[in-house]
């Protein structure tokens, strides 16, 4: 199989929201590709984190990874750029949330990969690394969830930003509860 077929399990077009059955490739690809990140980016990581829900075994997800790289300090976000834009990916800006690095990596005009660069520690951090941690350990929550992103996939098809609105009540919920 080429580079470029492993991919052709992942990928949304023209902006549509699709759920999907989990699929065995995302962790493995996810392995690949955060190997490049650490490779590119150097001493300018902590870790790199498998977020979002292709993180959770079996959960139905929008066929695109979420790989959230942790900055040793924010301010090395900025020399991380032009290495990661030189791995395939375009910059995006904090792209609506105040101290993010956002990356996308289109393959055939898809979306397969989105970074999601903050640093490590943080509350932005914290808040992704609790939630996934909550769905993997919590099965009825998961459950809950998928129901959730299922129901708002078909009410919001073709409308990203309402999609991802839509969601925050049950994220911000789970992730309260969690740290209380």
């Amino acid at each position: 199989m080429s580079h470029e077929d492993e991919w052709s399990c992942l990928g949304t077009r023209g902006g549509h929201i699709e759920v999907v059955p989990w699929r065995p490739e995302w962790p493995v690809l996810f392995e690949e590709e955060a190997e490049r990140i650490r490779a590119a980016c150097g001493d300018a990581l902590v870790a790199v984190e498998h977020i979002g829900s292709t993180s959770v075994h079996g959960l139905a997800s929008k066929p695109i990874l979420d790989i959230m790289p942790g900055l040793v300090r924010t301010e090395k976000g900025h020399r991380t750029i032009e290495p990661v834009c030189g791995l395939g990916y375009e910059y995006c800006g904090e792209h609506g949330i105040p101290g993010r690095f956002f990356f996308d990596r289109k393959v055939h005009g898809a979306s397969v990969v989105h970074v999601h660069m903050f640093e490590f520690g943080s509350p932005e951090w914290r808040r992704h690394v609790v939630f996934r941690d909550v769905l993997r350990r919590d099965p009825a929550v998961a459950e809950e969830y998928q129901r959730l992103k299922l129901d708002l996939a078909v009410r919001y098809r073709n409308d990203r930003k309402a999609y991802t609105d839509a969601k925050t009540d049950f994220i911000n919920s789970v992730v309260t509860k969690a740290l209380a």
